[in-house]
């Protein structure tokens, strides 16, 4: 069985062509400078009177940059015939919004409600599946229609992964234990393929991953299974039974420290339930199925929450789990403030943060120190292009009566990685 599925769809051009709006920034050029020894060592970004950590990795992952160049693409090789996206390409309001305005439509929203009917497509569409996957249940409906859906498929091979891992576990008599969002795309996607191969249920945090521990261990009702994870597992789902060996595997974009500690606690509860002289048997070691870039992005914003800062500012979209999760890693050191764009930065004196815990913006004042240079920790989600996040910078920098030139500093901090 192939690590991954082949793709007939063969990319003509990169993002250059979409410069102003993804690549065409200081940024871009700091981030492809040479690593220095430490490869999640912050850029460093002094001004004078206020001063940036910027974290070695931010922004777009493969995957996402993959998922665009396929659309855009697809949108310039095909201009006479109808373009569909099964869903959002990426959580970015922004990209989205560029990529309909050039004629690209969503068939579902985010959340999955159905925009434009399956009947209604023909075999002559061109149909994209998003950076997240789609569930076999859409793929079947797509089918249906005649539509091809392996030639835009921009699927990140590393969802990919975790498909094809949770299908290799469960033909070895795992129940798959999903770390993720029950109602994200790719949860939902990852849900119906590995249903296909084993038991399946999805834990949303550690929380959850306890509660289901402690049934496991008796120390709970199982009365409360059918309460607590309505719904969030395969069809026929029994937790007397399916809970004796188990494989967790994750969402790609949650905390990649907090999967694996979810996997390292179900081990415990294993140890308990059965011993550890047979504990492999029981719990398979999935620490492969994280995605690379994930873990680069969290690693490297846990090493620049080392520097000294007055504030961190994260970019991204709002529905952005990925981001969320920068947020989160931030608000344990310092003063956060969750944004999508330079947009949201209203003033010197005003910033429109959003909360993602109650889904609602909020403006808070006074965001910036007025008695003493300013340190600011600044990094952005994998669907946040690097153009979005230079303008934050630019815009932060108008604040201040800089001492050096943008230039100078960005080519003093390249000087320093290489």
């Amino acid at each position: 069985m192939p690590k991954y599925q082949s793709r007939n769809f063969k990319k003509q051009y990169d993002l250059g062509q979409y410069a102003p709006l993804y690549r065409n920034s200081i940024l871009s050029h700091l981030k492809n400078s040479r690593p220095p020894a430490d490869r999640m060592a912050p850029f460093r970004l002094d001004f004078g009177p206020v001063s940036f950590g910027v974290a070695r990795h931010f922004g777009f992952c493969k995957g996402v940059e993959n998922a665009i160049e396929v659309a855009y693409e697809t949108l310039t090789r095909y201009p006479d015939r109808r373009v569909f996206m099964i869903s959002e390409l990426i959580h970015n309001s922004f990209v989205n919004a560029d990529l309909q305005a050039r004629g690209l439509r969503f068939l579902k929203t985010a959340k999955g409600q159905q925009l434009i009917p399956w009947t209604e497509l023909r075999p002559d569409d061109v149909v994209i599946t998003p950076a997240f996957g789609a569930t076999l249940e859409d793929q079947a409906a797509l089918r249906a229609q005649g539509v091809d859906l392996q030639q835009w498929n921009a699927t990140c091979r590393f969802v990919e992964n975790v498909w094809f891992r949770a299908r290799e576990l469960g033909e070895q008599g795992y129940t798959i234990i999903v770390h993720g969002k029950f109602r994200h795309e790719e949860t939902l996607a990852t849900l119906s393929h590995s249903r296909q191969h084993a038991p399946t249920i999805v834990v949303k945090d550690m929380a959850e991953a306890q509660q289901l521990g402690e049934m496991m261990l008796g120390q709970r009702p199982m009365d409360d299974f059918a309460e607590i994870f309505a719904g969030k597992h395969s069809h026929g789902f029994d937790p007397e039974k399916d809970l004796e060996r188990v494989a967790v595997v994750n969402q790609t974009t949650m905390l990649a420290t907090e999967t694996a500690d979810i996997s390292d606690y179900f081990r415990t509860v294993m140890i308990e339930r059965f011993g550890e002289a047979d504990i492999d048997h029981h719990v398979a070691n999935t620490r492969d199925t994280l995605c690379y870039a994930t873990k680069n992005n969290q690693s490297a914003t846990q090493r620049l929450l080392e520097e000294p800062a007055d504030l961190a500012i994260v970019i991204g979209g709002r529905n952005s789990s990925n981001t969320s999760h920068l947020v989160e890693l931030c608000e344990q050191k310092l003063p956060t403030f969750f944004i999508a764009s330079e947009r949201d930065i209203l003033s010197r004196y005003e910033l429109l943060h959003y909360d993602f815990r109650q889904h609602k913006e909020q403006v808070v004042r006074n965001y910036l120190p007025s008695d003493r240079p300013v340190r600011i920790l600044l990094t952005s989600g994998a669907s946040c292009p690097d153009a979005i996040v230079e303008r934050v910078l630019t815009r932060l920098l108008e604040f201040f009566d800089l001492t050096r030139k943008p230039e100078e500093v960005i080519r003093s901090s390249i000087v320093l990685a290489s």
